[in-house]
């Protein structure tokens, strides 16, 4: 794992909700940032959990340095969906009256804001733009749950669909004839639209996309390359789990669809296993007990029962994990235990790192 954080360009923790992914996110990034890199530290999920654990009263859309030890730098930020789309529409924008007819449109900020699939794409596009930051040599996203990071990693191709799609290029076309939107809204299909989610809705609609006419080559290939950028050798993907059957399933299932993508699992980190005691069996524990019942010695033989309680824990999380470790066999792994209090502070998340990272 010290590997991977040495050698990456951007590092995308994956898991499902609950596994200790936003702090094994923020721990590899703290521990990048105290061997020496300039490392920016991104949440996807918009719950405050990352605030939470380097001690932050919030993190805004951009980033925010945090004071490390070492010759590095480490920043710290949350997606804002809405004025990431902004800044893009500037910048994709030809002039300051088509940035204007966007965004105050009604429709832009139901798309902006409500849209499903926005929030992942836009965190693509913020993704594409810190890898492009001079001030950072890594960038750490930390994800949401499984099925939301995948529709993350999906979005850039979704968005490249659409804009190649026929319904889009009919709507945009009479934009490039000169076709006033009254006329385009009394065509039959769009009147029949019109009648289930009124005029001024189909107006807006129509509007908003004829606005994108000139710019949409530049969303598109603003797509293609945050696409190839998940794809590149430079991002490396880490799945976070725990030892149970049901984010072990979960682990496997997005091992599977980023396989099916073209990408794959660089590294595995199982969090929260119980520690090990000795190298004995659960069944070798109860039998010593036993024993020391056969000499009378009763404390003796309840301190072996409490050690075989611990190891049977143990050889049960052991089984769960089985299937995953042997799917991610080529990967990266690294196995944590559990600690003995929350991960709550910098120095909770230091000593977190330094596991992590450990040969």
């Amino acid at each position: 794992m010290a590997d991977v954080i040495r050698d990456s360009r951007i590092i995308v923790c994956c898991g499902s909700g609950g596994v200790g992914k936003t702090t094994s996110a923020a721990a590899l990034a703290l521990a990048a940032a105290e061997s020496g890199r300039k490392v920016v530290l991104i949440t996807i999920d918009p719950a405050k959990r990352l605030a939470d654990a380097l001690g932050l009263q919030g993190l805004t859309n951009d980033p925010s340095p945090i004071a490390v030890d070492g010759s590095g730098g480490l920043w710290a930020m949350m997606l804002d969906a809405r004025a990431t789309f902004d800044a893009l529409i500037r910048q994709q924008a030809r002039s300051e009256a088509q940035v204007r007819r966007i965004l105050e449109n009604p429709f832009y900020d139901n798309v902006a804001s409500r849209l499903s699939g926005s929030q992942e794409y836009m965190a693509a596009e913020k993704l594409y733009e810190l890898s492009n930051d001079d001030r950072f040599d890594l960038v750490v996203v930390d994800t949401p749950p499984t099925r939301e990071a995948l529709d993350f990693l999906e979005a850039p191709q979704k968005l490249m669909n659409f804009l190649d799609h026929r319904v889009y290029r009919w709507l945009i076309a009479p934009a490039r004839s000169g076709l006033k939107i009254v006329n385009i809204a009394a065509q039959p299909i769009l009147r029949t639209i019109g009648r289930v989610i009124g005029a001024d809705v189909l107006a807006d609609a129509i509007n908003f996309f004829q606005a994108f006419e000139g710019i949409e080559s530049g969303f598109r290939d603003r797509a293609d390359s945050v696409q190839r950028l998940l794809k590149s050798d430079v991002t490396k993907y880490l799945v976070v789990a725990s030892p149970r059957r049901d984010t072990v399933d979960e682990a496997i299932y997005f091992s599977r669809q980023l396989r099916s993508a073209g990408m794959s699992v660089t590294g595995l980190i199982v969090n929260r296993l119980q520690p090990l005691f000795g190298s004995g069996t659960a069944e070798e524990a109860e039998s010593a007990a036993r024993a020391a019942d056969d000499r009378g010695e009763t404390d003796l033989a309840v301190l072996h029962r409490n050690m075989a309680h611990l190891r049977r824990i143990s050889e049960a999380e052991e089984e769960a994990i089985a299937p995953l470790l042997s799917f991610a066999a080529s990967s990266v792994i690294s196995r944590v235990s559990q600690r003995s209090e929350d991960v709550h502070d910098i120095g909770a998340i230091r000593n977190l790192g330094r596991d992590l990272v450990a040969p």
